[in-house]
């Protein structure tokens, strides 16, 4: 797994853009079929998917062996959640709606061991072999771990200074619908409000060095934000591509 994240790592690093879909399905076959197909990143949707952390660890399984990054999304900012997505095997966590320089703190410490974090230690988990990783490998690994923060409404954006300034945190990810939505235009992700939004965010992150992500759902809106510096573009959601591809093949069957 390090190793997945080691070149994960080195890909944002030199500037190259990394692709993956949000995943609601509890099957790891959609999973395994991502990274099959060249997805650097599947993000485990805890948030808004079905999914447990049980069932959870078969789709970890899945993607890794496929070669895609797995990231869980957990449902909140909970140290609980945070530490059980990282035990169970998790390369990366996602954490929706941090508002503020201490919850993005707060991400970082729930994260990782001392001294970059104060995670909850439990050695015989299945990220650490079950016991079966020297316990001082395992810490150390442990702490290469990504972790993405979710920017998603205008109290965000009033904070982005002191979130910026917050040490270990891997990937900015503006979630365009919620901000959307604290904008007064619930949906309307290619309105000018959202828009000049999000770019103010990528202007005042790259200027600091730091990495951005966004979801899109249509190739044009891919397009737009890789071309604005947006590194990790989470696109679509496993259900979204399915409902899609399955519109275009009932539409053909039936041209005449």
């Amino acid at each position: 797994m390090n190793e997945l994240i080691r070149k994960f790592r080195e890909k944002l690093e030199s500037g190259q853009c990394v692709y993956g879909p949000f995943m609601k399905t509890t099957d790891p076959m959609f999973a395994e079929i991502a990274g099959l197909c060249g997805f650097d990143f599947a993000i485990l949707d805890m948030e808004h998917g079905p999914g447990t952390f049980e069932r959870q660890q078969d789709n970890i399984r899945a993607a890794s062996m496929a070669g895609a990054l797995p990231v869980i999304r957990v449902p909140e900012l909970d140290e609980n959640a945070v530490g059980t997505a990282l035990d169970i095997g998790a390369a990366g966590v996602q954490i929706p709606q941090v508002c503020t320089a201490e919850q993005a703190g707060r991400a970082v410490e729930y994260a990782r061991f001392y001294p970059q974090g104060m995670r909850g230690v439990c050695r015989f988990v299945r990220a650490a072999g079950y016991s079966t990783v020297e316990r001082g490998a395992y810490f150390r690994q442990a702490n290469e771990a990504l972790v993405i923060v979710q920017l998603e409404g205008t109290e965000a954006v009033r904070n982005l200074d002191g979130i910026l300034e917050t040490d270990g945190i891997d990937v900015l990810f503006i979630g365009p619908y919620d901000l959307s939505q604290s904008l007064r235009v619930p949906g309307e992700t290619g309105s000018s409000a959202v828009v000049e939004k999000m770019k103010e965010i990528i202007r005042r992150a790259k200027a600091r060095g730091k990495v951005v992500g966004t979801f899109v759902d249509s190739l044009p809106m891919l397009r737009l934000w890789r071309d604005a510096g947006v590194q990790y573009l989470s696109y679509s959601v496993d259900a979204g591509i399915f409902a899609s591809a399955c519109q275009a093949l009932v539409a053909e069957m039936h041209r005449k």
